[in-house]
């Protein structure tokens, strides 16, 4: 970097800074109002819900990061312009092009320490939090292992193979045992589904085990009274948010293969992809917007209506994603529009300057 771009650059960051500051800030304090409703549940503690609020900041941060950077890019090179910096770099003869480098040069070595911390810490922060809310709202002993969910419920150890979405199991095995602790009733569950506040078994069959003598039967359907709750058990089922990209590719190739609904993973995963290639949009958009004619409008009002065009695009970006759910519109496309849309505002901006 030559001595311009890092002068540039130390502005860009700078205002980034600010603007990830507040906005986290704001961000965390609605987290934690949420957090606060589940406080007093089980052993959830205060503390609990300002920890919980602290580690999903990581995935926040990665979400709103292409807006972060264009606010902050506005507000770095808006001061710059303020000081008739920019102006006099302009006279020397500096291009809008050697403008835009710069600040794309210190925009991707902030995108790419976001990026670690999203891809990173962001799933391993969001599963641990996930499973202490369960564990500790449902005070129940559990164990995630390479064979399932492992759970105690009395006198009752189970053993779950499959959580598909929507409480729905496979391969449960249940293994009761008596006031000596020793092994009673063994049994197995081909499926499950939670319906009307109670566990349905289906493809059941049960061992009993006795002092002289084991007793086998088959049962087609079943109630079982289990005090397992179906939200303990969110914290095997998979979310989005919890996997990285190549966890996300991973998870969509499982379940298209056992054909089902893998929407929101792919959603989440082309939103992981495309929020890099957003960014670099966004900080294109920042540099016209402040070297627009100031003459015409002063450089607070750029500002202001750069920084709505980018709430504007997380607002689309998150309403395009849901849409992509809930009315089967391609992912692909549903996580794209609106970065082109961004894109072909900031190359008309571009041009104009030429």
């Amino acid at each position: 970097m030559s001595l311009l771009e890092r002068y540039i650059g130390k502005a860009v960051i700078v205002g980034t800074l600010i603007v990830m500051l507040v906005i986290l800030t704001l961000l965390g304090v609605f987290e934690l109002m949420k957090q606060l409703d589940e406080v007093g549940i089980g052993s959830y503690t205060l503390g609990d819900a300002f920890i919980a609020s602290v580690l999903t900041m990581p995935r926040k941060l990665f979400e709103v990061f292409p807006v972060t950077a264009l606010v902050g890019s506005l507000l770095g090179l808006g001061g710059l312009a303020s000081n008739g910096e920019l102006t006099a770099m302009r006279v020397a003869g500096v291009s809008v092009f050697q403008l835009v480098m710069a600040v794309l040069k210190t925009g991707l070595f902030m995108l790419v320490f976001v990026f670690l911390i999203g891809e990173l810490i962001g799933p391993v922060s969001e599963e641990y939090v996930r499973k202490m809310k369960i564990e500790k709202q449902q005070q129940q002993i559990t164990l995630k292992s390479k064979y399932g969910f492992w759970a105690r419920d009395g006198d009752e150890f189970i053993n779950i193979r499959k959580i598909l979405p929507g409480a729905r199991l496979e391969d449960i095995y249940i293994y009761q045992t008596g006031k000596d602790k020793k092994l009673q009733l063994a049994t197995y569950a081909k499926s499950a589904s939670y319906v009307n506040d109670s566990w349905q078994l289906e493809g059941i069959l049960q061992t009993s085990i006795q002092d002289q003598q084991v007793k086998s039967r088959s049962v087609g359907a079943a109630s079982w009274s289990s005090m397992i709750d179906p939200n303990l058990l969110s914290i095997i089922v998979v979310e989005p948010t919890m996997l990285p990209a190549w966890g996300l590719y991973n998870y969509m190739s499982f379940m298209n293969q056992n054909d089902q609904d893998a929407t929101a993973y792919e959603v989440a995963f082309w939103r992981k992809i495309i929020t890099p290639f957003t960014t670099v949009v966004m900080l294109i958009l920042a540099v016209p917007f402040v070297l627009g004619s100031l003459r015409e409008t002063g450089v607070g009002q750029r500002v202001f209506v750069g920084t709505l065009i980018g709430t504007v695009f997380y607002v689309l970006n998150q309403s395009f994603s849901q849409m992509s759910i809930v009315y089967k519109i391609d992912p692909f496309l549903a996580t794209t529009l609106p970065g082109v849309v961004i894109f072909l505002i900031g190359f008309y901006q571009v041009k104009k300057l030429n």
